[in-house]
């Protein structure tokens, strides 16, 4: 197996808060033992709050089977670790290295790859998988880019050593805090250690427009809006760059095609908000290494209906909380008081990854059940 990456590891990332289901697929690559080895952040559960009202939820009190908690990663150093171990097992990685070209229509794939020298060289390969994530390498070069059906939100994002006093924060859960003004703003506060924390805002471009000076002038300036984050972040010291993103949300005409399949993010982004994004990457990366493997050892197979749909059917899961977020379905039950213990099982387990379990119905009717039980909590 040849890998062929852009960048440099290690590299800045967000996407720190990882869900239970992630382990599943580090456990089935061999790199469990590594990465429990490696001191990450335990992580257990998620909060959510808006000015004085707060909830969270358990990892382990859930419905379906599976994982009861995960980490909290630095990206850097998470990514890294990955790629080392993958290079352990034989896999061989070029870094910096970008992909120029692509042609599909040819008995096997070839790619144009470019190193960082200038040097050009033709591959050619049995199949491709595009794991580029944001740099979304064949739906560019192929044309299959397609807007997503998501507003579009940028995010400003940093670490920072927090200050924050023992006791004060639940280090083994994300922390996600709505504005008390603007409920489609959001915050997100993830500890990655006994002192640092990973800080992000997202919002619709023209609301952070709005807010003069540099990214971390913004941010700031949203924080302190927050009289809660205020407070847990007032010694925090800002130590590293805030960066600006935007425009991630995205979606493909196809998933697959003659020679090629599309991991993750290369295929479509939802929203950072439920930290769905590497759960969806690594399962797509499981679903399509075991169909390729039956295919390259000639069995015929069909990316369709065993890879695009049954994938779908997960992400969509996730596209219906995403949904519910926004429009305040969401955060009306979880900040009830009075949310049913049953239900509320099934809802965690969402959160835990686990959207493509076919015993849960609100991971397979979603948005109707969302609805519902949303009315069940406001008249509550």
């Amino acid at each position: 197996m040849l890998v062929l990456e852009r960048q440099r590891f290690p590299r800045w990332s967000i996407g720190e808060s990882l869900l239970p289901h992630c382990m599943d697929f580090v456990a089935e690559a061999g790199m469990l033992e590594a990465i429990d080895a490696a001191g990450f952040q335990f992580k257990n559960g998620a909060a959510f709050a808006r000015g004085d009202f707060y909830s969270d939820i358990d990892f382990g009190d859930k419905f379906s089977p599976g994982r009861d908690s995960t980490y909290q990663v630095p990206r850097d150093a998470f990514d890294k670790l990955l790629a080392d171990e993958a290079a352990a097992q034989g896999v061989e990685i070029r870094y910096e290295v970008e992909i120029a070209a692509v042609d599909v229509a040819a008995r096997r794939p070839r790619v144009v790859a470019r190193s960082a020298d200038g040097d050009t060289r033709e591959i050619e390969a049995d199949f491709v998988l595009d794991a580029s994530g944001f740099g979304r390498t064949l739906p560019r070069l192929l044309g299959l880019e397609k807007p997503s059906a998501f507003p579009v939100r940028h995010a400003l994002a940093t670490q920072v050593v927090d200050g924050i006093p023992e006791g004060a924060l639940d280090r083994s859960k994300i922390r996600v805090t709505i504005h008390p003004l603007h409920s489609d703003v959001w915050f997100w506060l993830i500890p990655l250690s006994a002192e640092r924390c990973s800080l992000g805002v997202v919002a619709r471009p023209e609301f952070l427009a709005a807010y003069a000076g540099t990214p971390e002038d913004k941010l700031r300036q949203m924080l302190g809006e927050d009289a809660v984050l205020s407070a847990l972040l007032a010694r925090a010291d800002w130590d590293t760059p805030v960066r600006a993103l935007g425009g991630y949300s995205a979606d493909v005409h196809a998933m697959h095609g003659r020679g090629f399949a599309l991991l993750g993010n290369a295929a479509e982004f939802l929203d950072p908000v439920f930290s769905s994004g590497i759960t969806i990457a690594m399962r797509s990366a499981s679903m399509a290494a075991e169909v390729l493997d039956r295919q390259l050892s000639g069995e015929r197979v069909d990316w369709e209906h065993e890879f695009a749909r049954p994938l779908r059917q997960g992400v969509n899961t996730f596209r219906a909380y995403v949904d519910a977020w926004y429009d305040g379905r969401f955060m009306d039950i979880v900040l009830s008081p009075r949310r049913p213990p049953d239900i509320c099982r099934m809802l965690n387990s969402i959160l835990a990854g686990y959207a493509w379990d076919p015993e849960n119905p609100y991971a397979t009717d979603p948005q109707r059940r969302l609805t519902v039980l949303a009315q069940i909590c406001r008249a509550a």
